[in-house]
């Protein structure tokens, strides 16, 4: 009998999981054409060789599209992991060692008693809490920043980027619980997801929105600062300053004139640009008379 079986057809894709039982399945999706798969292909038969009890299938992701289209297969190789017909994980690409690894874990798994001892398993909605809330800005997509495996996740990792913003991923392609998980948890069907201190911003479309309504802004900053040679930023106007900061500043720009060059990231009011760039407030200026 071969170690890995071929189906090419759906009901005899379901016979296999069925006599499988609680033990663990492992299905390749493959294509001809694909030398990745045929790599991988070498790989299963190893891992057969090893895992005995493992119920190892090959398919043809094209040839049984009814199979495909139920488990989203949208790209070769995938390997589905099956234990008493229900998929408990997924990877997807040609990576060999991740494969490895998941077959020792499932297989192992699979065959430990009930009961038997080890740390007990962590809710889902807990596991997927604390994945939330892992970094100030928690991205969830399709690969890693460094490599995202689909176009949507490539966008919104660049947009982030953009705008510096620091944030943290989860690829959902290493955990199929937390990627079926986590669309029941926000209520939201589609990746990427982006989460700010806990909370769900949404996908690429409302962080393009966002992202443009932040560019818009900046525009219209840099529009403002730069309408007249000199700009001052503060509480009231020329002719009534509403704070005692801001009225001697009011004081110094009319008794000393202007000239100052330097910029700071200045985080309160009043503020002085020069030429669209900022200056600095009260104590610099009074450090500039002095």
């Amino acid at each position: 009998m071969a170690n890995v079986v071929e189906a090419s057809s759906q009901q005899q894709f379901e016979d296999l999981l069925n006599r499988a039982g609680s033990l663990l399945s492992v299905v390749h999706f493959s294509a001809p054409w694909a030398p990745q798969c045929e790599q991988m292909s070498g790989v299963l038969e190893e891992l057969a060789k090893e895992h005995p009890q493992v119920t190892f299938v090959k398919l043809e992701a094209e040839a049984v599209p009814e199979v495909s289209e139920k488990y989203e297969i949208s790209s070769v190789p995938t390997f589905l992991f099956f234990k008493s017909g229900g998929k408990i994980d997924r990877l997807d690409g040609a990576h060999a060692p991740e494969l490895t690894k998941k077959v020792q874990r499932l297989a192992s798994s699979a065959a430990q008693p009930a009961g038997a001892g080890g740390p007990p398993k962590v809710d889902l909605n807990e596991r997927l809490r604390r994945l939330i809330n892992a970094a100030p800005c928690m991205l969830f997509i399709k690969g890693s920043a460094q490599e995202p495996r689909c176009g949507f996740s490539r966008q919104m990792v660049q947009i982030l980027k953009d705008h510096s913003i620091q944030f943290s991923s989860f690829d959902i392609l290493s955990d199929e619980e937390v990627r079926q998980g986590l669309k029941t948890y926000s209520n939201w069907p589609t990746y990427p997801q982006v989460y700010v201190n806990g909370d769900l911003v949404g996908g690429l479309d409302i962080v393009k929105v966002r992202a443009v309504i932040t560019e818009l802004a900046v525009l219209s900053l840099k529009s403002l600062i730069n309408k007249n040679p000199v700009m001052l930023f503060m509480k009231g106007n020329k002719e009534g300053a509403k704070c005692g900061f801001s009225r001697q500043i009011l004081e110094i720009l009319n008794n000393e004139g202007q000239g100052l060059k330097t910029y700071s990231n200045w985080p309160t009011y009043p503020q002085l640009y020069v030429k669209g760039e900022l200056i600095g407030g009260l104590d610099i200026m009074k450090v500039r008379v002095l």
